[in-house]
């Protein structure tokens, strides 16, 4: 008795990566919290040229979201989402008004608000988004 084999294609590709996302409550220890998480999963991702630079736009975002995003008794969504070799960083929070980079007289850059000078500096690109209640901070490296 001889038997037959059908040979089919096997999907040799890895499938991409998940993405990751972690609840902060409003609290002082949240910023270090989600950068550690954030650097693990780029570790996991294997993102390591611009590492430095997504960890230090996720401790500005995340720093903004608790002093300006996050009402009392409430937190912010960290979301990392991994795509051909880069990273986008979504900061979620219920918080009003839409975070701009500031400028002072002169063109100068104005007292408050330099952690989005240096995301619009080390980001490709960032941006806001609605979110209800709140809105989204994101920025994407590439």
């Amino acid at each position: 008795m001889t038997t037959e084999r059908h040979s089919r294609p096997v999907n040799l590709e890895t499938p991409p990566p998940s993405p990751r996302e972690r609840f902060y409550r409003r609290e002082r220890q949240s910023v270090p919290a989600a950068r550690r998480f954030a650097r693990d999963a780029l570790a996991d991702w294997e993102i390591g040229p611009r590492a430095d630079d997504v960890l230090v736009c996720v401790s500005e975002l995340a720093t903004n979201a608790l002093v300006h995003g996050v009402p009392p008794g409430r937190g912010f969504l960290l979301r990392l989402l991994p795509y051909d070799g880069g990273v986008r960083v979504e900061v979620h929070d219920s918080g009003d008004g839409v975070p701009a980079v500031p400028h002072g007289e002169g063109g100068e850059p104005a007292e408050g608000g330099r952690g989005l000078l240096l995301v619009a500096a080390l980001a490709d690109k960032w941006g806001v988004g609605p979110r209800a209640p709140g809105k989204i901070v994101w920025c994407e490296f590439g």
